[in-house]
């Protein structure tokens, strides 16, 4: 077996780092823009006048961070050459996505957005996977390039672990088949994130079947525009801005080409993104956690308190070594796990997958808290990015499937109960 980091992938590294330093790095200190990431970031980047929303200035930021990564031949490389990307790996992707987090808070990745220099779009992943001729001639490249995206409404406020438990319902009014008739969507969703930049939001809704039913569930790429879409409130939270919506749907009518991915079969939908988001967001805990603890390590080396560094300490030492020792197993177990995804398809593995999400999540909130203590008065205000990565990571141990959900599904495996395979009509190539 071969742990070394693949020749082509360390020296695109190498690539990125250089691209960082040129391109990114001048920019993130133009025009006072160290503000959204230094000890004025929450307030820089909330419009509080409009419910907390992110910033037009921090949004356009990000936008343009996109342009030049775009430009400069990054941003899609997990796409397919088809779409102007380099076919890249979900090992690839992993190592990557690490790397950039582990640098710590900057233009070139800011994990409260999801925003890399190398996007993570699931949703042209989605597109390409399920989007019929039509949707994929109208949305494929603007998603690649990042310039339009959807929303993603599956969580409801009564339901939020269990999906199949929907209370969203859509009705067919006339016609039949996709070729033909309408939809009338009547429901609500919370947690609707990213619905106030977004033109559409795919919405997941019954169509057929009983309230558990794994079947029977449709998604709708919908119109935000539509009457009878409402967004009711943004809810705030642990770490601001907000783009987290609840949203309401009073007869909402949608055409039957907004039917994604077949009708009855928007779970498959909600399994393929979670499996290919879970990964890469692991490795993006995992890289923030090994930020906190280089840094802890640093700041021990050169503080000096009663004339010794902190460093001497056991009581320093020995919970950071206990962290970094998490590191080196989880990176192993993910770049493992993202390898026997490439090799033998997403849901080969979900129970490896699941391993890695949770655990990551939680080493990442520990790291961060551990890296507080260690800094002292200092790690607990704002002035040093500690308690920014524990508020923002400690919503990854609850969004896209709870800790107990995920451990819930590793034990689906381990006792039977589950079984490694694609959904129905899915291909694992």
């Amino acid at each position: 077996m071969d742990f070394e980091i693949p020749a082509d992938l360390a020296g695109y590294l190498a690539e990125l780092d250089t691209f960082i330093e040129r391109e990114i790095r001048p920019l993130e200190r133009a025009d006072d823009n160290i503000r959204f990431f230094d000890h004025r970031r929450e307030n820089a980047r909330t419009d509080w006048d409009r419910g907390g929303l992110p910033s037009p200035e921090w949004e356009n930021l990000l936008r343009e961070v996109v342009r030049l990564a775009d430009a400069a031949g990054h941003y899609r490389y997990a796409f397919p050459a088809a779409y102007g990307g380099r076919d890249g790996t979900n090992l690839g992707m992993a190592i990557i996505r690490e790397h950039l987090a582990s640098k710590g808070l900057g233009l070139h990745c800011d994990l409260q957005t999801e925003h890399m220099i190398v996007g993570n779009n699931v949703g042209l992943l989605l597109m390409i996977s399920y989007g019929t001729a039509e949707q994929q001639a109208e949305w494929a490249e603007g998603l690649a390039a990042g310039r339009k995206g959807f929303a993603f409404g599956i969580t409801e406020p009564a339901h939020g672990s269990d999906a199949t438990y929907m209370e969203t319902t859509a009705v067919r009014v006339k016609g039949d088949g996709e070729a033909g008739g309408e939809w009338v969507i009547n429901g609500e969703k919370t947690w609707n994130t990213g619905v106030h930049a977004a033109s559409h939001d795919l919405i997941f809704a019954r169509t057929s079947g009983q309230p558990g039913d794994a079947e029977g569930i449709t998604a709708f790429l919908t119109p935000v525009s539509s009457p009878g879409f409402t967004v009711q409130e943004y809810l705030w939270t642990f770490n601001m801005p907000t783009d987290h919506a609840h949203v309401s749907f009073r007869d909402v009518r949608v055409p039957a080409t907004a039917v994604f991915g077949g009708e009855g079969r928007g779970l498959q939908v909600v399994q393929h993104f979670f499996n290919e988001n879970r990964i890469r967001q692991a490795a993006s805990s995992l890289g923030a956690a090994q930020y906190c603890i280089s840094e802890s390590v640093a700041y021990a080396i050169s503080r000096k308190p009663f004339g010794k560094p902190l460093a001497a300490n056991q009581a320093i030492q020995f919970p950071l070594v206990e962290l970094q020792t998490q590191c080196e197993m989880l990176r192993a177990l993910i770049h493992k796990t993202a390898w026997q995804m490439d090799k033998y398809g997403p849901f080969s593995v979900s129970d490896k997958v699941s391993m890695c999400n949770y655990w990551a999540n939680r080493l990442c909130c520990e790291a961060a808290d551990r890296a507080m203590q260690v800094h002292g008065g200092l790690g607990y205000s704002r002035h040093k990015p500690f308690e920014h990565i524990y508020r923002h990571h400690r919503r990854y141990r609850i969004t896209e499937g709870t800790e107990e959900i995920q451990m819930r599904r590793v034990a689906g495996y381990m006792f039977g109960f589950m079984h490694q395979r694609a959904p129905k009509g899915v291909s694992e190539n």
